[in-house]
């Protein structure tokens, strides 16, 4: 009998962790002849993916169902949504814990319920805290972290940096170590690249494409700002922007005052950004932090020449000195100008060696790669 694995990480928005949760039970179903993984479903926040009912995912479901009526949308609403879910799961966590006794809980998304709970309770199980992107380090994520750090098995940080800052602050002082994200499923991905497009977008091949959602994180003010000065000198380059988020109304509004509308293209969410980025001439990433970006590795997946902010704290750990792709200072416009300019007329040659470096480096973030990865470590 297989060992079990189990997923701790809701959700009020679907985000990049979400996808790293799923991607990785489903690596370990996949590929493991050790272990067994589940998804905890906590408040129904995985409904929508249990009903396309992929065969390498497994869920437990606990009996609250009340996702889709919690508040969201701002940090307020967000803070009582995580409270919510604290409250209504405390005690289904830690029955499921006991009674199912599964080898492993690995915890993405509000953590604090699991660390809590293994901080009072004495489990069977092995708990193990995956950071999820750039974690900000304030008072009482530190305190709760440092305390709960005896009853943590191992430590994973999708980041070199991440690990170090993490070692530097002294919050953890062993058992840390780097797991890539599972972002390719090569087989899987391969096919997506043939699908059409979506009838209802209007996108222009061959320019300028962004992803992500809207928000301050992503900083498309900066994008927008620069892209009014050179409209000019590029009257026929249009940007492609595919996310949705709270800032939408606010960067439309922007491209209007700019009179940039005609070239700026919001297009909201799409089911197969995949074919889209391979279209694309340049992906631009113009993050204020990021760990490293899933879609950063997806553009280089798909052949797309890379500039991005050279952000907290991953993207120059996958382009490395612009070997990669290019790099730019982060939230500086004159840098993103100059380094924008000069991929617009970057030669054939040197797009090509870029790209063809980066691709080599996608291997590292395979569901594959992740799946030996993570077993290594579980089973060390």
């Amino acid at each position: 009998m297989k060992k079990k694995i189990y997923y701790w990480g809701p959700f009020i928005e679907k985000v990049a962790t979400t996808k790293a949760i799923l991607n990785s039970a489903s690596a370990i179903n996949q590929y493991s002849n050790i272990y067994e993984s589940y998804i905890i479903n906590a408040v129904g926040e995985w409904e929508d993916i249990k009903k396309k009912k992929n065969k390498y995912l497994n869920f437990i479901n606990f009996k609250n169902k009340f996702y889709k009526k919690l508040p969201r949308y701002s940090f307020l609403k967000s803070r009582l949504s995580y409270i919510l879910i604290f409250i209504k799961c405390f005690t289904s966590l830690k029955k499921v814990l006991e009674k199912n006794r599964p080898e492993y809980l690995i915890v993405h998304l509000i953590v604090s319920l699991p660390l809590i709970l293994f901080i009072f309770y004495k489990f069977r199980t092995r708990l193990c805290l995956r950071i999820s992107g750039k974690p900000k380090l304030n008072f009482l994520r530190k305190l709760l972290w440092k305390i709960a750090s005896k009853n943590i098995y191992k430590v994973f940080s999708p980041t070199q940096e991440t690990m170090e800052i993490l070692l530097k602050n002294k919050i953890f002082e062993k058992n840390v170590f780097v797991l890539n994200d599972p972002i390719i499923h090569l087989k899987q991905k391969t096919q997506i690249l043939f699908k059409k497009k979506e009838n209802n977008i209007n996108f222009v091949p061959n320019n300028i494409i962004m992803v992500g959602r809207l928000t301050k994180q992503k900083n498309y003010d900066l994008v927008l700002e620069t892209f009014k000065e050179i409209k000019n000198i590029f009257p026929d380059l249009y940007i492609n922007i595919f996310g949705e988020g709270e800032l939408r109304n606010k960067l439309e509004n922007k491209t209007k005052l700019y009179g940039i509308d005609k070239q700026v293209l919001f297009h909201g969410y799409s089911k197969n950004i995949y074919y889209y980025i391979k279209k694309s001439r340049i992906f631009i990433l113009s993050s204020l932090w990021e760990d490293p970006g899933f879609v950063l590795i997806e553009a280089a997946f798909n052949n797309t020449l890379i500039l991005s902010s050279n952000c907290e704290s991953g993207p120059k750990e996958f382009l490395g000195k612009n070997k990669s792709g290019i790099l730019f200072e982060n939230n500086s416009r004159n840098d993103f100008k100059e380094k924008l300019l000069y991929a617009l007329t970057l030669d054939k040659k040197s797009i090509k060696e870029k790209i063809h470096a980066a691709k080599k480096k996608v291997r590292s973030y395979t569901y594959f790669s992740h799946f030996r990865n993570l077993e290594n470590h579980l089973s060390s």
